[in-house]
């Protein structure tokens, strides 16, 4: 009879074998649907992602496997808003993070800031690759994305923190940016 301690050690095992991926972000900037367009992309590299899934905020975590050009796996673990106190615990077995930030929403731009600042401080995070995805890039905004990242002060944030950070724009509902971001988990993955 196979017991629940050997089930759990061998899906530490499993995981250790691939890379993961934390997707982390405040409820509501486009984790699901970032992850549902990707895995799609993934599976059709033609580029054609038809027309965006329906979602539905995330209570918990969902994991999402993707196989990279170089048969590398990776799992990305996103990880709902509502779990921001509980992020810490899933660190350590991370080996990168993509961070997003709503750039259509002015009014969650400093809590989302202050959650990045946390995420970036943890010290089980320093050494891991962190990609800041502002989502959302398609959709009319009362602020720039130029003066949005000069509010949130990026340049000081990515000169300060010990970690490679690498700041993209994207659209998850319109596909742009996506293909980038396959690109970094393919750069970060190549070790």
């Amino acid at each position: 009879m196979l017991r629940l301690s050997s089930l759990c050690s061998c899906r530490k095992k499993e995981m250790k074998n691939n890379d993961i991926c934390l997707l982390l972000g405040a409820t509501g900037v486009g984790k699901t649907l970032l992850v549902k367009r990707l895995q799609r992309l993934n599976l059709h590299m033609s580029g054609e992602l038809g027309e965006p899934p329906s979602t539905l905020p995330t209570v918990g975590t969902n994991l999402t496997d993707l196989t990279l050009k170089k048969k590398k796996k990776v799992t990305v673990r996103e990880l709902g808003g509502c779990m921001g106190p509980i992020w810490p615990s899933y660190f350590e077995e991370c080996s990168s993070v993509i961070f997003m930030v709503d750039s259509g929403n002015i009014a969650q731009v400093s809590s989302s800031c202050i959650q990045l600042l946390t995420v970036l401080s943890a010290e089980l995070l320093h050494t891991v690759s962190v990609l800041i995805l502002f989502n959302k890039s398609d959709m009319p905004c009362p602020m720039s994305l130029v003066e949005m990242k000069s509010l949130i002060r990026m340049e000081e944030i990515i000169a300060s923190a010990p970690q490679p950070i690498t700041v993209l724009e994207v659209s998850a509902h319109s596909g742009q940016g996506l293909k980038e971001v396959l690109d970094w988990l393919e750069s970060i993955t190549i070790k």
